[in-house]
This record gives structure tokens, sequence and C-alpha cells, in this order.
């Protein structure tokens, strides 16, 4: 049995700086994620006027309920999309004019939904260049607050960058959402809410299901990061493909916030052994994966780790209902199907579905990543029982977990 210690999650270290950086006080963060995407939003915060004070294992952010610190910033949110789709509602609850600005892969990623929320709001922002995308100003005069609409089918982070905005306004906000992906993520923001003093309600009506936020603000507070359940699915998988292998995740178990610990269940479905305890998961090899139908919709992070773990499946695994994953860092459906069919594997894909059928990956094959951090932390799953799989782009896995190859590198061989 090998216990690995996970990185802290990046969905939760993500809205927990955006929090303390609202809240009223000084908040402490312990054990944060270390990574690209952090250190990204870190750095944001600081351009905006945040005091931001890194130390192993904690971090501390003295908030400012009132807004940035300052009336003109340029910021550069990396790669990150929380970065990118946070930071914009952050500042819009200030005084100042903001400009943010992104990757060329960031760049590609859609923003309209969120920056056309922000206008409803009375909010004024401007596109430097293509509608609804990076980079673009917010010039913040603070927020009353009221009654929208919103389209959150594409992504979460749009629903997210509001509900925690809600608490910053005058008069709080009402937020109908008409479609939505991702919901266990939506369900991490509310609890975290909560946790710096936030008070929602949820209603589903006729017309969709409405989001109340009260105009509490936020109060500062010590909160622990949990671990990364997006990251733990490769050791997840890793362990159910290798016979005789078992893997316990210390600090994911039944109390867990992030909805992609249900990954496992996945697993469980597959034929894996998986024990989900007080406060650890444990998968265990059987011998034997099962062919599978699955709805991924809202844990879709995790559809690479599934797709790169499905040849060695004994029958087909189909996943559906994961439209959402064209419009991640890359198109992480395509460069699926991609990759395994470098590798051999018969794949047929449809505007929102993958299948993939039974079959022995064959190196040597180079993995097209495409910067995509998943992709190449996903086929190193395939590459476990594939000899010669290389990557183009190892390296880009620092977005999330930089010591990732040394990590699955020293696990494997406890296998």
């Amino acid at each position: 049995m090998t216990v690995i210690d996970i990185p802290g999650s990046k969905s939760v270290t993500a809205r927990a700086l955006f929090l303390a950086a609202a809240a009223d006080g000084t908040t402490t963060l312990l054990r944060p994620l270390r990574s690209d995407d952090t250190e990204g939003f870190a750095e944001g915060l600081k351009a905006l006027g945040h005091a931001v004070r890194q130390e192993p294992g904690a971090w501390h952010i003295e908030g400012r309920p009132a807004g940035p610190g300052v009336a003109e910033a340029d910021v550069y949110c990396r790669d990150g999309a929380t970065t990118a789709r946070f930071l914009p509602a952050l500042a819009a609850a200030g005084h100042g004019t903001f400009r943010f600005d992104a990757s060329a892969q960031m760049r590609r990623r859609p923003l309209g939904p969120l920056t056309t929320a922000l206008r409803e709001l009375g909010v004024d922002l401007e596109h430097g260049e293509r509608e609804g995308h990076h980079p673009l100003t917010v010039t913040g005069r603070g927020i009353r607050g009221g009654a929208i609409r919103l389209d959150a089918g594409q992504s979460s982070q749009y629903l997210t960058a509001l509900l925690m905005l809600g608490p910053l306004t005058a008069e709080g906000l009402s937020i109908t959402v008409t479609d939505l992906v991702s919901e266990p993520y939506v369900e991490i923001t509310l609890a975290m809410m909560r946790a710096f003093g936030a008070k929602t309600t949820r209603e589903d009506g006729p017309e969709g299901r409405t989001y109340t936020v009260a105009p509490t603000g936020y109060q500062a507070t010590t909160y622990a990061i949990e671990p990364d359940a997006s990251t733990s699915s490769y050791f997840f998988a890793a362990a159910a493909l290798t016979p005789g292998g078992a893997v316990t995740v210390p600090g994911l178990g039944t109390g867990a916030l992030q909805g992609d610990l249900g990954f496992v269940e996945v697993l469980r479905r597959m034929g894996a052994d998986v024990e989900i305890g007080a406060d650890a998961t444990t998968v265990r090899s059987t011998g034997a994966l099962r062919g599978v139908t699955v709805n991924m919709r809202d844990i879709s992070d995790t559809m690479p780790t599934l797709a790169a773990l499905a040849p060695f499946a004994e029958g087909p695994v189909r996943i559906e209902d994961v439209a959402n994953t064209r419009v991640k860092e890359c198109d992480r459906l395509d460069a699926c199907a991609e990759n395994l069919r470098r590798l051999g594997i018969t794949v047929d894909t449809g505007p929102d579905w993958i299948e993939i059928h039974p079959g022995t990956p064959a190196g040597p094959a180079e993995i097209a990543t495409h910067g995509d951090h998943r992709i190449v932390m996903s086929f190193a799953v395939t590459a476990l029982r594939t000899p010669g799989v290389t990557f183009d782009d190892p390296g880009c896995v620092r977005k999330t977990f930089p010591d990732f190859h040394s990590a699955f590198d020293a696990f494997a061989r406890g296998q």
C-alpha cells in the first residue's frame, strides 16, 4: 500500500485567495498549492495592492473589503482560468482602472458570459481585442447588485466569480442560472463562502436555479486547503491499472469539498476496490477493468484520466456529456482521441462524447500535449503499460503540479 501526499487543490486555493483578499482582516491559508496557476493568482493580488506573504506551508493575505489598494494596475493572468475569471470580478467591486491580460492559450478561452453579466451589473468593462476574451479593462466604481441571468453551460467559473462577488455588492446579488456544468465546483464555492461568513440561498424555479447572496462582506479566518482531487485521479487510475496496485490519499474522504473525488466511483464501476473513509480514500486493483458508459458532466476535469486508462478495460469505455472539455486549455476531447490513435487505439468521437475501444497501446509515440497539464498527467497513466511514450511538452505540468513527474515515477516504482 502506497500512501501519497497530494498537493493542495488548485480550485480551493484560488477561491481561498479571492475570499481572503476580500475579507476583513488577515487570513492564513494552510497547505496552499504552489504552482504556476496559484502563484499567478497571488501575483495578481499583489498587483491589485493586496499584501500577500508566502511562507512554506502557509500564505497570509491581508484583506481589503473596499477592493484593490491601488487606483490603477496591470494584471497578467498567465494561463490561469481562475485568475483570469475571478480577479476581474474582484476588481470590479473596488474603485480604479484595472487592465487584465493573459497568455495566448488563455486569450483563446471564452470569457463572454461573465463579462456580459458584469456589464449588466453596471460595471464599465471593455475588451481590448476580441469581444468575450482577454485582454480587458475594468473600471471599478463599486457594484450596487441586483438580479441577473447567467448561462454557465461552458464553465461553472462564471457563476463562481459572480457568487463570490455577491457579498461585496451594496444590495446583494440574485443569479438565475439557465444552464450549468461542473456543478460540484459551485458547491465548493458556496461552502467556502460560508466559511468566510457569507450567507447564500438556492431555489429551483421554472426558469432555472436561482442563487441569492446577501451583502454581508467576508470575515478573515484560518483555512486549510484539502488535497487536489483532480490530481489524485492519476494516482487512483494508476493503482487500478497495476496488478496488485493500491494507493491511499489522506485528506480526501467523505467530507471532501471537491466533486472530482467522484472519479473513484467510476473506477469502482470498472471493477476497482474503492474505500472512502472519513479522512482518506484508498483504491486497489482487482486485476481487471470493465468497460463502462459514464456521464462526466460534473467531473469533466477527470475525463482525460479515464480516456487514458480506457484502452486497458475489457470492453468499450464511453464518456458522455463533456462538451465543455473542448474549451479548456485545449480541446481535450480531440486531444485524447488524437493521442490514443497515435498509440493504435480505435476511438470514436462526437460533439460531447468519446468512445474508446479495448486495445494494447503501442509505442514508441510522442504525446501531443497542446500545452495542457492534464493531457500530460493522464497519459502518464497510459505510459505505465506502454514503453516508449514521451511528451512534447512535459514541463507544462507546472501549471498545477510542478513535481508531478518525480512524484509519479516514485509512486510507480513503489507499486
